[in-house]
């Protein structure tokens, strides 16, 4: 039982790298751009935030560079795909080649640095329940707030005035143009806090969740990320969910090589990815579901004096 303790814990540890993407590219999405360069923010900020963790010590710290540098190459992006118009695809894939490149070449002297001593956290009491509490209760503070992060966008795009506004800007930028609203402001808004997030991802990634710098260290996990939007069909609480599941896929292959299940490493290995094509496989079996979900506007660009 303890081991499945464990599984669950690092399930949760695993999957909340995805959640806080998969979030920021949804508030992205919402207001009707793609970025496909979640990887490549990742991947800087992963290096931005490990580097910043190397020279001062702190962790928040890190987590904040980390948030800069995804937050800055996505206000890089916004810019070019909304006011001047440039391919939201192309542009973003341009973005996952940058990211990639840079961070590499960043990061080389970081390769061999070490952190200072992680520290452990416990909920009182709660951390001291047989088998729950390490499972659940023993978690980093980031764990909880990617449930957080969560359950405020629900309550951000499905209750408060601002939230239904960038809804309206992802289904109908004509219509909050015509109402006399920035549309193009407002979708730089939700690019630069989708980029964030994404940063706070990455730089997860490399100052708690492995915690070290290897070239590509991301392997993925931003496309991954770009998948669970379709496959929660733009909505936080299946975007939590979703993560989770995919966490719970890549923990499973070291739970079993764990156990001695003789499978080869490599199909262990491709499991998250080959769950990830599956999942997609199914729901794009039913066009007419994902365009009554999708936001109208996605991935079309908007002319204002058009």
């Amino acid at each position: 039982m303890e081991s499945y303790a464990l599984l669950l814990a690092a399930t949760l540890s695993a999957g909340t790298v995805l959640a806080i993407a998969a979030l920021g590219l949804l508030i992205n999405e919402k207001a009707g751009i793609v970025n496909l360069g979640a990887e490549g923010m990742m991947l800087c900020a992963a290096i931005a935030g490990f580097a910043t963790v190397v020279h001062t010590g702190n962790d928040w710290l890190g987590f904040a560079a980390g948030m800069g540098a995804g937050a800055l190459l996505a206000a890089i992006f916004g810019v070019l795909v909304i006011w001047l118009n440039t391919n939201q695809y192309a542009t973003g894939l341009a973005l996952s080649l940058f990211g990639a490149g840079f961070s590499a070449f960043a990061g080389i002297k970081y390769v061999q640095e070490k952190l200072p001593e992680r520290p452990q956290f416990s909920l009182p009491l709660l951390g001291d329940i047989p088998l729950a509490g390490p499972a659940l209760f023993r978690q980093h503070p980031m764990v909880y707030f990617g449930v957080a992060l969560a359950l405020g966008l629900i309550w951000f795009l499905y209750r408060s005035r601002t939230g239904l506004v960038l809804r309206s800007v992802g289904e109908s930028p004509e219509s909050a143009h015509a109402l006399g609203y920035p549309v193009r402001r407002i979708r730089l808004a939700a690019v630069v806090a989708g980029g964030a997030l994404c940063g706070l991802a990455g730089a997860y990634i490399s100052v708690i969740y492995t915690p070290l710098w290897v070239e590509g260290m991301v392997a993925g996990k931003g496309w991954i990320a770009l998948a669970l939007t379709t496959f929660a069909t733009w909505r936080p609480a299946r975007v939590l969910l979703g993560a989770y599941l995919f966490g719970g896929v890549t923990m499973l292959q070291f739970h079993l090589q764990g156990m001695g299940v003789d499978i080869p490493s490599q199909f262990l290995t491709m499991l998250p990815y080959l769950a990830t094509i599956v999942v997609l496989a199914l729901i794009s079996r039913n066009p007419a579901w994902i365009r009554a979900n999708m936001p109208a506007s996605l991935g079309k660009p908007f002319y204002p004096g058009s």
